[in-house]
């Protein structure tokens, strides 16, 4: 079985493995619970999914009317405005067949205009406070991609008292170093608050090419190779405290859970960086490169 480590301050002791449901995204019903089946095998109990992944939250529906109690749900709102934020929490409760959402995060939010939006007056902010005044939710959280994010998210605590954060974390991007120099700080205080560290990305190979014609089930490439990809979840288990998110790419999931439940604490680092030459492993946000936000004004 998979380790268990307390998901911050929440008093949930979480996975370290949660199952990002974005693979649910387009399935039909049946697959979905084909898939959610492994979760269960595994013993993963927190489930990370969002309103902009598709069906994912209406594949979910079902499965949580059987199973709630033996999950820790989290989901996403892409809304930076407190009245948007409102209806999408709301929304997402529909649509999941829940009455509270243990987390509920800001997607995304890695830009200066829609950070200033959410924690400004009128901002998503106030209606997830709102919302978790009147039992629909009961944390709130923060994500990000792109190579500023680590640094958003220490505005965002110094903010406000955020649950949870969740950002990219592997070999590559920690190679780059003004990401790096970020995500230590951010972690030394998400260390020091007790707030959950969600980590995405963990065994993405690279951006796909255009000339790659390899069925296509998440918007980067992943890891394939077995052992290279068990390394890479060692990587990110290794990190004290982190939570490894499983990829959108479902026909990975079971290797990937395999690889966290034998798991004995220790990564080859040496091993990992030479999986890097070998596969060609590139960052998947390069600084004002391929980022897909920019910098604070």
């Amino acid at each position: 079985m998979i380790e268990k480590f307390p998901f911050g301050q929440t008093g949930h002791a979480s996975t370290r493995t949660l199952f990002g449901a974005a693979a649910l995204g387009t399935m039909s019903q049946e697959r979905a619970d084909r898939v959610l089946e492994l979760l269960l095998e595994f013993g993963v109990n927190h489930i990370d999914t969002a309103a902009v992944y598709g069906d994912s939250e209406l594949r979910l529906a079902a499965w949580l009317r059987r199973h709630r109690d033996e999950f820790f749900l989290a989901t996403k709102t892409p809304h930076r405005g407190y009245e948007g934020a409102k209806a999408g929490i709301q929304n997402s409760l529909e649509r999941l067949g829940v009455e509270r959402i243990d987390l509920i995060q800001f997607h995304n939010l890695s830009d200066e205009e829609g950070w200033r939006m959410v924690h400004g007056p009128g901002g998503a902010l106030e209606a997830a406070i709102e919302a978790r005044e009147q039992g629909k939710v009961r944390f709130i959280g923060v994500t990000g991609h792109g190579t500023y994010v680590a640094g958003m998210h220490r505005r965002s605590l110094e903010r406000f008292a955020y649950d949870a954060v969740l950002l990219p974390y592997n070999y590559a991007m920690l190679r780059i170093p003004e990401y790096a120099a970020d995500f230590e700080a951010l972690y030394a205080l998400c260390r020091e608050r007790g707030v959950a560290m969600q980590t995405i990305k963990s065994i993405a190979q690279r951006r796909w090419r255009d000339d790659e014609t390899d069925p296509r089930y998440s918007w980067y490439r992943p890891i394939r190779e077995p052992a290279a990809l068990e390394r890479a979840v060692e990587y990110t288990l290794s990190r004290p405290g982190l939570f490894l998110n499983t990829p959108s790419d479902a026909t990975l999931l079971r290797p990937v859970l395999e690889a966290a439940a034998r798991f004995g604490g220790r990564c080859d680092e040496t091993a990992v960086a030479a999986d890097q030459e070998a596969l060609g492993v590139e960052p998947l946000f390069v600084r004002d490169v391929s980022d897909d936000v920019r910098p604070p004004a």
